[in-house]
């Protein structure tokens, strides 16, 4: 895949910054590093963050550096951009099917500890085959369904009769339980996204005992997310986090709401589109260069930052819509073309994705570039 050039140098102005581009604000990215480090400080659960939402080794070592003990993927491709970036742990918390995939994935385990999640009894004799050619012996995690209705095992039972099967093939070993709850990061109201992830933690805590008295030890116990971390990190179930969105945050998770019933504010945003006004021909609409192949919108618009009165109502292939109402106090009644604008993006993830390069910013200037090495890794 050919990378686009950078569209900054370090040293640079913010302002001469080439858009559309991702813009990362490090002291709110430090800051939020920090908030979660401290959050589960005390707690037997460790943090292995999800890296398909920055896809990026640097990001990821970062988090490592605040005490973080490996990374997540979904894809082989992430991991392996992982690995080849530095990382030396890694989690591939979803399931792998079709020799190419697995053959890489075995090979990705002679470089670096790789874990793999299954559901399936055909998948773990397919997995136990590639290990076993490669000649390394592969960690796998039975995933069971808590509520998500996608993936996963039902809990109980099946889930131990699965990791049975792991635990009898040759080059397998039984790792533990992937028992994420997706759906529950984005309840909005707080007593229900709580009691959703205590629903989700009764069932891991329910297979854990069943598997324990049938002599399976879990090494990992796995799930949570940016809206149920808390949740998770308290429950004495859980050892690993894998709350990725947190570094980042987006306009989706920002309609959380906290015990208060106020918006979710555990952490701060800290990634921007950043994006120029290329058209301003009526007093209530600007068009930026920032649209569909800029910025995702499967979870709502994008917000404007430092904008009162100006609202993301739009988005095309090429053309950012903004509606600008002149009546609220401070609005910028004078946006023109050139203008550059900072835009939280709806939703974090695909909308990385879209990109190669973040942009560091620091004091108004260009601090850092750092490649997006996995994007784009559908495989």
């Amino acid at each position: 895949m050919a990378e686009t050039p950078a569209p900054a140098i370090v040293g640079m102005a913010m302002e001469d910054v080439d858009t559309p581009a991702l813009l990362v604000d490090l002291d709110a990215f430090e800051r939020n590093l920090k908030r979660m480090a401290d959050a589960i400080k005390g707690s037997k659960a460790k943090l292995r963050p999800h890296s398909k939402t920055h896809k990026c080794p640097v990001v990821a070592l970062r988090q490592m550096a605040h005490g973080a003990v490996g990374a997540c993927c979904q894809k082989v491709g992430e991991a392996e951009a992982m690995v080849y970036g530095g990382v030396p742990d890694v989690l591939v918390s979803n399931q792998i099917v079709g020799a190419p995939k697995l053959v890489r994935l075995a090979a990705l385990a002679r470089q670096a500890r790789i874990r793999v999640c299954a559901d399936n009894t055909d998948n773990v004799a397919d997995l136990d085959t590639a290990a076993g050619a490669a000649g390394v012996v592969l960690d796998v995690l039975v995933e069971i369904d808590v509520g998500a209705e996608r993936c996963g095992v039902a809990p109980g039972a099946p889930a131990l009769a699965l990791a049975k099967t792991i635990e009898q093939a040759a080059n397998l070993k039984f790792g533990g339980l992937q028992a994420y709850h997706g759906r529950s990061q984005h309840i909005r109201a707080y007593e229900d996204r709580r009691a959703a992830a205590e629903t989700a933690i009764a069932l891991t805590k329910d297979t854990v005992a069943l598997l324990s008295e049938n002599g399976l030890t879990c090494d990992i116990v796995g799930g949570a997310g940016t809206g149920t971390y808390q949740f998770e990190a308290g429950s004495g179930v859980y050892n690993e986090l894998q709350a990725g969105s947190y570094v980042f945050m987006d306009v989706d998770y920002g309609k959380n709401e906290d015990e208060r019933g106020a918006a979710f504010q555990d952490f701060e945003n800290s990634l921007f589109i950043y994006a120029t006004v290329m058209s301003r021909v009526t007093d209530d609409r600007a068009i930026l260069d920032a649209g569909l192949k800029a910025l995702s919108v499967d979870s709502g618009m994008p917000r404007m930052c430092d904008l009162p009165g100006v609202e993301f109502v739009g988005a095309s292939d090429e053309h950012g819509k903004l509606a600008i109402d002149k009546s609220v106090v401070g609005s910028n009644r004078d946006l023109k073309v050139g203008d550059k604008v900072r835009v939280i993006p709806g939703h974090v993830d695909p909308t990385v994705n879209l990109y190669d390069w973040y942009v560091g910013i620091r004091n108004g200037k260009v601090e850092s570039l750092w490649p997006i090495t996995a994007r784009g890794m559908l495989r």
